[in-house]
């Protein structure tokens, strides 16, 4: 049986740069937005799925921009590795939390907003917007 939990995430980003992450309930650890992507559903279509169910966010998959494929353990299933295929989702339009989304935090990416992240977000998705800024 696979180890790998396949999620679409966003990088969602407001006009002066910040990036959004959230805490599901029951957990420490923030993280991009997003979720598992669904059988026969394309990823750009589970992203736009999770982002209605999670913030009350409504866009068009086409409004995603494609970034990759990152991969690293699962934060809050241990001996599972996520692997997200991340997304561009800039936003002008206040969000709040749903679903299991317990709070959202707004954060400089240049920082960890002192908060616990997942190793997905801390080790890969950070340092990669913060490479594309520079």
């Amino acid at each position: 049986m696979s180890k790998t939990i396949r999620i679409a995430a966003a990088l969602l980003i407001e006009p002066n740069g910040q990036t959004l992450l959230v805490r599901k309930r029951g957990t420490q650890a923030f993280m991009q937005p997003g979720g598992k992507i669904d059988a026969g559903e394309k990823p750009a279509e589970a992203l736009a799925r999770e982002l209605h169910e999670e913030l009350g966010l409504i866009i068009e998959p086409s409004d995603a921009v494609y970034l990759g494929n990152f991969s690293a353990p699962a934060v809050n299933e241990p001996g599972y590795t996520v692997e997200a295929e991340l997304f561009q989702v800039s936003i002008d339009e206040p969000v709040s939390p749903a679903a299991e989304i317990e709070e959202v935090r707004w954060i400089d990416p240049v920082t960890d907003g002192d908060l616990i992240l997942a190793p997905l977000t801390r080790d890969l998705i950070l340092p990669f917007y913060r490479q594309s800024m520079a």
